[in-house]
């Protein structure tokens, strides 16, 4: 993902969407937890095996329990931005973009296992338990490492000609991702490796954000033109072209509620429901935090994460993005 933009200038929370009737999606925030140690973040992740929250924080990942209490941090990751899980092996991962590495540890103990090379820049990460691999979009060298759990080694890289994003998985042999500068989904088979569809987005602009409905076969591409495009993973023909808040950064489907989810920068979180697969509506625009454009979702739980911070008072003369209150790094905890 687009590491440190959060703290871009300063932006107005705006309501999206026009409807006659008020709605609500009943989300809003409920708890805030701190972590007081410096740095930039970006993704977040929800362990499934305990419902541990994982968050990218600079150098290290910062392990939270369900209540919010510190229970460990992942070191080392220097520049982290994802965290993927492999619960039949047993490991979780990490994308360490500064570094061109993946940190793996023990899923149960958070140990450090192993350190993985990869492409450069490591962004978005994942686990795939159809093909039984873990993927890393690798920004600065445009391709993809795939990673042999088993044996902790890169056993092919694929070139995807364009700066990839977030990666999703239809779970039956199909590696969708965001190709940002080329405003495209790239579709990838699992068992060949090879690069089998290019499909381009709409009106979308520079993709981010991607989550998938494997039942309904739907991608959800967040893009930086305060756009979602529903987009049909069979035939690569667009849905509908939905609106969301401005700076979305992350996107993530509730398969049991069908409500997709985009932080937005601003400081909106968009919910829009999938009543069917060719009828969705923007429920609300629920207000969060400015900066927090990157988020989780508890699919037990229905909870959706989003880490945040506050920003000091930017000075227009020095054209500088404002930077972070020192010790105000948090986590949202949004929940109806």
């Amino acid at each position: 993902m687009r590491y440190l933009k959060f703290i871009g200038a300063a932006l107005m929370a705006v309501a999206v969407g026009n409807t006659s009737i008020a709605q609500t999606s009943g989300y809003h925030v409920v708890n805030t937890f701190h972590i007081p140690s410096p740095g930039g973040w970006d993704y977040i992740a929800v362990s499934p095996v305990n419902g541990n929250i994982y968050v990218s924080h600079s150098s290290q990942v910062n392990i939270l329990n369900p209540a919010g209490d510190s229970v460990g941090v992942i070191p080392n990751t220097t520049g982290v931005h994802g965290i993927a899980f492999a619960p039949e092996f047993k490991k979780g991962f990490t994308s360490n973009g500064r570094l061109n590495t993946v940190t793996v540890f023990d899923i149960n103990t958070n140990a450090v296992l192993a350190q993985v090379k990869t492409g450069e820049n490591p962004d978005a990460i994942m686990y795939d338990p159809f093909s039984k691999k873990v993927y890393t979009c690798n920004g600065r060298s445009k391709d993809l490492s795939v990673i042999d759990p088993a044996t902790n080694e890169v056993i092919k890289t694929v070139e995807l000609g364009g700066k990839p994003e977030t990666p999703v998985s239809d779970e039956a042999g199909n590696l969708y991702i965001n190709i940002e500068d080329k405003n495209e989904i790239a579709v990838v088979n699992t068992k060949t490796y090879t690069v089998t569809n290019r499909w381009k987005i709409g009106n979308g602009k520079e993709p981010s954000g991607l989550a998938i409905d494997i039942k309904t076969k739907r991608l959800f591409a967040g893009c930086d033109n305060k756009l979602l495009i529903v987009m049909n993973a069979e035939n690569g023909k667009v849905v509908k072209e939905m609106p969301i808040g401005d700076g979305c950064d992350g996107v993530a489907f509730d398969p049991e509620l069908q409500n997709v989810f985009s932080s937005n920068g601003e400081g909106t979180l968009t919910v829009i429901h999938e009543n069917s697969a060719k009828d969705f509506k923007v429920v609300e625009n629920v207000p969060t935090k400015k900066g927090a454009r990157t988020l989780a979702v508890d699919e037990k739980t229905h909870k959706v994460y989003l880490p945040a911070a506050d920003f000091l008072p930017a000075d227009p003369a020095e054209h500088k993005r404002p930077g972070v209150v020192p010790g105000s790094f948090q986590v949202l905890v949004l929940s109806k």
